[in-house]
């Protein structure tokens, strides 16, 4: 029980602390308003909101704990290599061969991390994704990005 309890309170404790350096971080730039948002502004936000779940999290840890007598459960490696496989997809896709090959690669990646998923169920999330990334950062907000390149010198 005290071990669940632990992790719990130290990944709660972890979130609010980055939380809280964001802010720091944040105030030294320019604020700005409401209507005109300054370069500080987004990171004190999501750093406040960050603070928030952190303690959410630290503050609810003894409602998730275990049993005492329950089994303790094997470490993933499979999920944890997957989900921190995929970034690396995007970083690297994303750099050589554009947006709609990291996007995929990593979505597909990460997805197969779980245990439940197939090959065809990761492709149809991981296309879905892509779809949705295309259209919503090259065509709403048109992030210069290309969709498509082939690696050159």
């Amino acid at each position: 029980m005290r071990s669940a309890w632990s992790k719990d309170y130290a990944a709660g404790a972890l979130i609010a602390c980055i939380g809280a350096f964001a802010v720091l971080q944040g105030q030294s730039y320019r604020m700005g308003e409401l209507t005109r948002v300054g370069s500080g502004f987004f990171p004190v936000v999501i750093g406040v909101l960050m603070i928030l779940v952190g303690a959410l999290i630290a503050g609810s840890a003894s409602y998730g704990a275990t049993e005492a007598g329950a089994a303790p459960r094997q470490a993933d490696w499979r999920g944890r290599g997957c989900v921190l496989a995929g970034p690396v997809m995007f970083i690297l896709g994303g750099a050589w061969f554009g947006l709609a090959p990291a996007t995929f690669g990593c979505v597909f990646v990460a997805a197969l991390g779980d245990r439940s998923a197939t090959l065809r169920s990761a492709a149809a999330l991981a296309a879905t994704v892509t779809v949705v990334g295309i259209v919503l950062f090259v065509y709403i907000l048109q992030v210069p990005f290309p969709i498509l390149q082939w690696p050159h010198d």
